[in-house]
């Protein structure tokens, strides 16, 4: 059997463009389908730790994401009343970081500009129906164009629509972890530079956080619910009704930050939930990312896995001929990296969003002894992949093409 030569990723965030990237290298022809018009700029700043840091590094993009590092330089947390209970500043960084904190939107960017001259980008588009065929995959796209490709891989999200086309419903994958949240911008109400003020009680929690001198700040609402809110998933006007009902009568910023969330334009709601799946492949297709395995925002790590994921994929693509043969071996080697990660989701939330009074008692007691944010601790799952060298990976000959739609 022949390495398959075309791929067809769905998703253009985080592991779509940087999976893209790697195959090319190996000498796939790729394309990515992204249904957003364009790749997607802002959103909350994420993290790449650990392994993740070492692909980067390898793609040659720690020098711009490095410039982009936006770790605060104070964090200020408060209880149910606006009251101070900590304010402490972060350690100075010596030298390079060793992790990176980032807008997801500078890290899309820096992907798609890494990748964008040498596989195709179809954006403002996305599969309607997938054909699994012994020769390859059938794929009809929703504006009409159809295409044949050996491998098809689903990249997009949590919510992956390929995901539940090709493996099933994402109830199957989906396990609740009993909190939601709202992401959006609004006015910084406070002059707040490179700081984060987060402010909890029992079961609730909201931040601004702002990373830079803008005029702008990222807001933050979450709340623990023992079931997740079924109905307002899908609609952003419940979605808004439900977070305003939940902080209602709360003080501090909160009034405005529900008036902000109101009118927000960038809103962003959904369940801290991860995706838990006996198998990441089936016959020619294969899934990474968020898409495979999140591990929810409680974890911090789900770029990281994302990065990591679509790095060991493609190295598994390039050193086997058989594809069955790659899955395999992407399957083998990042199992127990997941697994590791998405078993942090207990520390992360009892850290941040304490559900029980004397949770939040514990943990503003801890914060108190402090004089200064604790240095960034490298947990052993952020390291626990072991990355394959990158001789599977070469750079591609003049003769590589892009994977292009039969019509």
């Amino acid at each position: 059997m022949t390495s398959p030569r075309t791929v067809l990723i769905s998703g253009a965030s985080v592991s779509g463009p940087a999976l893209a990237y790697w195959l090319h290298r190996a000498g796939f022809a790729v394309t990515v389908v992204e249904k957003a018009g364009a790749p997607r700029g802002g959103g909350y700043p994420v993290d790449i730790r650990g392994t993740a840091t070492e692909v980067v590094r390898r793609m040659g993009l720690w020098p711009r994401l490095r410039q982009a590092h936006v770790a605060p330089r104070r964090a200020t947390f408060l209880d149910a009343a606006g009251r101070t209970v900590a304010s402490l500043r972060a350690r100075a960084d010596e030298g390079d970081p060793r992790d990176l904190e980032i807008r997801r939107g500078d890290l899309a960017d820096a992907l798609h500009g890494l990748v964008r001259d040498d596989v195709e980008f179809v954006f403002g588009d996305s599969v309607s129906a997938f054909d699994p065929a012994a020769h390859g995959v059938d794929v009809t796209f929703r504006g009409g164009r159809q295409g044949t490709y050996d491998l098809v891989i689903g990249a997009d999200g949590v919510h992956s629509a390929t995901r539940a086309a090709l493996f099933g419903p994402e109830d199957r994958y989906h396990h609740y972890l009993g909190h939601c949240f709202a992401l959006f911008t609004l006015p910084d109400p406070a002059g707040l530079d490179r700081e984060l003020v987060l402010w909890n009680t029992p079961g609730k929690a909201a931040a601004l956080y702002a990373t830079g001198d803008g005029a702008e700040v990222h807001g933050f609402l979450t709340f623990h619910r023992p079931e997740p809110p079924r109905a307002a998933l899908r609609d952003p006007d419940a979605q808004r009704e439900l977070v305003a009902q939940v902080f209602a009568g709360e003080g501090w910023e909160i009034p405005r930050m529900v008036a902000a969330l109101r009118e927000a334009g960038d809103l962003f709601f959904d369940t801290a939930g991860q995706i838990r799946m006996p198998r990441w492949t089936s016959g020619r297709a294969a899934l990474v990312g968020d898409a495979a395995h999140a591990p929810s925002f409680l974890t911090g790590q789900g770029t990281s896995l994302a990065l990591s994921g679509a790095y060991v994929l493609a190295q598994a693509l390039a050193a086997h001929r058989d594809h069955t043969a790659a899955f395999a071996a992407y399957e083998d080697r990042m199992r127990p990296y997941v697994t590791a990660n998405q078993a942090l989701v207990d520390e992360g939330g009892a850290t941040l969003f304490p559900v029980t009074a004397h949770a939040l008692e514990q943990r503003d007691a801890r914060l108190r002894a402090l004089d200064a944010l604790p240095p960034a601790r490298s947990r052993p799952a952020h390291t626990a992949l072991t990355l394959p060298h990158d001789d599977g990976c070469p750079a591609p000959s003049s003769g590589a093409t892009r994977a292009r739609p039969v019509r």
